[in-house]
């Protein structure tokens, strides 16, 4: 029997960093596991895309699929994961998010989280807030276009 209880992600919420760069994850948001629940990837809009298990496992199927003697595909696999990290949260619901990936980001004090369902992804405050100002959202038209 399937575990009904299948997290999503829905909402906004902003973090605020410690000093040693980790950041609370909200807690409707938190998986139980070890080290490596959620995989993070540098996304080239500027911010840091976080899958949990459930799609990881699409991934690697994916990933798993390419075939060996194809060297293009191993290689843009090698380059796309090589940027990525894994991690859990602390009993606190921390996470500590590597420094290439704040960087990356461009996250210093906070961060906001934004979810996508699926997944969730992690912003600059200041990056977040332009992307905000400049593109207001219409949801019946944001519904439209995802064929809701």
């Amino acid at each position: 029997m399937e575990d009904i209880a299948i997290p999503f992600f829905a909402g906004k919420y902003t973090h605020t960093l410690d000093a040693k760069g980790r950041v609370t994850i909200p807690s409707k948001w938190r998986i139980p596991g070890g080290e490596n629940t959620y995989l993070a990837l540098p996304n080239p809009n500027g911010y840091i895309d976080v899958y949990p298990p459930k799609m990881v496992a699409r991934l690697e199927e994916i990933v798993a699929s390419i075939k060996l003697s194809d060297h293009e595909k191993q290689i843009k696999a090698m380059e796309l994961f090589s940027q990525a990290d894994s991690f859990g949260c602390d009993k606190q619901g921390r996470i500590n998010l590597g420094e290439s990936l704040r960087a990356h980001a461009g996250i210093g004090g906070k961060a906001v989280f934004t979810g996508s369902l699926r997944h969730f992804s992690i912003w600059s405050e200041e990056r977040y807030d332009e992307r905000e100002s400049s593109k207001p959202l219409n949801v019946f038209d944001a519904m439209s276009e995802l064929g809701l």
